[in-house]
């Protein structure tokens, strides 16, 4: 039975004998901004200044088209890029930029995007540029699911504030790091007020957005909150992040016994013309897994939940078998 005759938003089951299949088919987005007419040098990047509005809808119209075609290809979650509706724009220090962020969970794009969830039945991860109503700035992700209900917001908690030989990365202008007040969450199996864990019709569901990724607990609190999927959007560039990106998502899924959804942008960004070299891609505890989409921008996968309640293959046990008494651990 193809996944895609499985009905958007349910698991899907197949007599497995002892075990009952819960395979999702799960997507990414791999694009680049949408707005055409972005300035031909930086020196006229202030005069978008006027134009967010424009330059959202742009994005967000983008996406919509590709959740359609995604839910076209059977897929029953989607996670966006980070902060999609826009370029990427913490290339400079450029103030206007702030003028972008909106409410996470009642915003412009919030409002379309539980329309979409609603009429398509896919459930939605979205990062988006987040301000609060006491005026502060996140890096936030909201959860819509496929009712089109807000089921929570997950907030960057580890902000970077640098460059490498390819170009600068000045987040920290931006936005903080999370606080961890994250507002209502439904369905939230987390203990841990930063890292929220969603329950769903298709899973156990975490998000960890690009940066976080670099850092040891992170992912292994997730897991160890329950999460069974968890969606790491990201804007990456530079030979070692590059380089890293193939191997960090393999090592934390097979460590901690999950799978990762990695999104990163394709493609360059008129006028910073910044390449991000994409390779967005889904890996379980065994390996990386199929590419199953039809469209260039979107990353599709089928992912076999069943596989996370299976001995590990390697026969390890490392949830038995580490040793708390002699060395430090992340509470």
């Amino acid at each position: 039975m193809h996944i895609g005759a499985v009905k958007a938003g349910a698991f899907s089951c197949f007599d497995s004998g002892a075990m009952t299949s819960r395979l999702v088919r799960a997507a990414l987005t791999q694009t680049v901004n949408a707005f055409p007419g972005m300035p031909s040098t930086v020196e006229g990047l202030a005069a978008l200044a006027s134009k967010l509005e424009d330059i959202r809808a742009a994005n967000v119209a983008h996406h919509v088209a590709l959740v359609r075609e995604a839910k076209r290809q059977g897929v029953q979650v989607i996670c966006f890029g980070e902060l999609f509706p826009a370029p990427y724009f913490a290339l400079r220090h450029d103030p206007f930029w702030v003028g972008l962020a909106e409410d996470a969970r009642e915003g412009p794009t919030a409002s379309t995007l539980r329309a979409l969830a609603k009429e398509t039945g896919v459930i939605l991860i979205a990062p988006l540029y987040e301000k609060t109503k006491d005026g502060q700035r996140f890096n936030t992700a909201v959860v819509i699911d496929e009712a089109g209900e807000v089921l929570g917001c997950y907030r960057k908690t580890h902000i970077p504030h640098g460059k490498n030989e390819q170009g600068e990365f000045l987040e920290g202008f931006y936005y903080g790091r999370s606080d961890g007040q994250l507002g209502p969450q439904r369905r939230n199996v987390s203990t841990n007020p930063f890292f929220p864990v969603w329950e769903t019709s298709v899973g156990k569901l975490g998000v960890a957005i690009c940066y976080d990724r670099h850092f040891e607990g992170v992912m292994s609190t997730l897991a160890r909150e329950g999460a069974e999927l968890i969606f790491s959007p990201a804007v990456t560039f530079g030979e070692k992040s590059h380089r890293m990106w193939h191997l960090e998502f393999q090592v934390d899924a097979a460590r901690h016994h999950v799978f990762i959804g990695g999104s990163n942008r394709k493609g360059v960004e008129p006028p910073w013309n910044q390449p991000y070299f994409g390779d967005s891609h889904f890996v379980g505890p065994n390996g990386v897994l199929a590419n199953a989409s039809t469209h260039p921008e979107l990353v599709i996968a089928d992912v076999d939940l069943t596989n996370l309640a299976k001995p590990d293959p390697s026969g390890w046990n490392l949830k038995r078998d580490l040793r708390r008494d002699i060395y430090s651990l992340a509470p």
